[in-house]
């Protein structure tokens, strides 16, 4: 293991590449602490320190961006907006034939499509900076604080002063989106999931901390062994595919012969990804907020479905909102992958260039296989990526661990997906001049 990364570092493209990708992270973890205008940055720690906590989307925005929402930094908004943006343009091929024609045009089209959600990265980034700025504002960014400096984050309310807190907070967006396209053009690895792979790391040795002070050094090591186990695990998940075997029928054209080789088509047990994780804790959100808003202020007792969603659908240790919880992320799992997947495309173009999977017509069988297969292999996907997800809320009701308990959620799935992503990149870079991978 050691000789392979002595390799690594021997090999001067590699090398630069590597040194490109970690001077980049450390601009953007840098950015997470520089304050925006108009922030009072001694109150902001006050409130920090005070261990206030938010719940529902601030949690997640705030674990994409590394802590830097909370502090209302330039980076405030992290990487959010970008996926945000990128899940929306993938989920409108389905709504808008444009887009699906421009996907099926291969590079030319892409490219397009990737100036479309660059647009819409910069849309979100200024109406979630102008959310966040209204919310830090009214005293409700740490949630229900009694410190009287969390209600005095802002210095100035001036039109200008909010309007610059805008512009400043959206182009650290832009910004963010360019350094993790800088990172896959010139670094190793795909640039923004290595931004957010960067930005949930950061949380880890805080989180972790936080465990052993409130509980002991016996429980901060238990919970240590159990997130090796519960790593071991998901890498095996994840790694995990069911391989559709496919056959190529030989084909002459002039006195060549094309086709004939053998392949497989792979279905992985998560091909979701983290996404059903997301959809549905902004889901999960919602009645939380409209309940926020319908709060009385002047002391009376607010309505019975207020109280009822604040008792039932605000906290992650209530057993009404983990089964909810776990019941969306499955549905959701379903709708995403088979908007991401599509049976009868994939039949159509094995048809196209004369594949067919052994003892399946080509055509409309293949294509009702393919999706008798998926949705088999989509159902213990589903109920992975559910109980994953329950870990951090277990993790809350247990040991007193926060929303963001690093070992479970969307933290464990996007640090291991792109850990095994990068790995293979590098390994293959590797193999590419030492004809030794990184890993024997």
């Amino acid at each position: 293991m050691f000789r392979a990364i002595s390799r690594i570092f021997r090999t001067p493209d590699l090398r630069r590449k590597i040194g490109f990708t970690l001077g980049i992270i450390a601009l953007f973890r840098l950015g997470s602490f520089i304050p925006s205008p108009f922030v009072d940055y001694s109150n902001v720690q006050v409130c920090l320190a005070g261990n206030q906590s938010t719940s529902g989307l601030y949690e997640l925005v705030n674990l994409f961006s590394g802590g830097a929402l909370l502090q209302l930094s330039i980076f405030a908004l992290g990487i959010m907006p970008y996926i945000t943006s990128s899940i929306i343009v993938q989920l409108l091929r389905v709504v808008i034939p444009h887009f699906d024609a421009l996907y099926k045009e291969g590079q030319t089209g892409q490219a397009k499509l990737t100036q479309y959600t660059r647009y819409l990265t910069i849309a979100l980034g200024i109406l979630q900076s102008t959310t966040l700025i209204t919310v830090a504002r009214s005293g409700a960014l740490f949630g229900s604080s009694t410190v009287s400096e969390c209600s005095q984050l802002i210095t100035n309310n001036a039109w200008y002063a909010i309007l610059l807190m805008v512009i400043t907070m959206t182009a650290g967006t832009g910004l963010i989106m360019w350094m993790g396209e800088l990172i896959t053009e010139r670094g190793i690895g795909n640039g923004m999931s290595l931004l957010i792979f960067t930005s949930i790391a950061a949380k880890f040795p805080t989180a972790l901390w936080a465990i052993q002070q409130a509980k002991g050094f016996e429980i901060f090591l238990m919970v240590i062994v159990v997130g090796v186990v519960i790593m071991g695990l998901v890498v095996f998940v994840e790694q995990s595919q069911r391989r559709i075997p496919v056959q190529y029928a030989k084909r002459m054209v002039g006195r060549r012969t094309y086709g004939g080789n053998n392949t497989y088509i792979p279905i992985k047990v998560n091909m979701a990804g983290v996404v059903p994780v997301i959809f549905a804790s902004s889901l999960l959100y919602l009645p939380a907020l409209v309940a926020q808003f319908n709060t009385p202020t002047n002391g009376t007792a607010p309505a019975a479905w207020v109280s009822w969603v604040q008792t039932n659908l605000t906290s992650g240790d209530k057993p009404l909102y983990m089964l909810l919880y776990f019941m969306l992320i499955i549905g959701f799992t379903y709708f995403y992958v088979a908007i991401t997947f599509n049976p009868e495309e994939v039949a159509d173009n094995m048809k196209k260039y004369g594949g067919f999977i052994p003892g399946i017509r080509a055509g409309r069988p293949t294509a009702d296989y393919l999706d008798y297969v998926l949705t088999r292999v989509t159902l213990p996907g589903s109920l992975y990526l559910g109980l994953v997800a329950l870990i951090p809320l277990i993790a809350l009701a247990t040991v007193g661990a926060n929303q963001n308990f690093p070992f479970g959620g969307a933290s464990i799935l996007i640090i291991v997906g792109v850990g095994l992503e990068t790995v293979k990149q590098v390994d293959s870079q590797l193999q590419q001049r030492h004809y030794e991978g990184l890993l024997r």
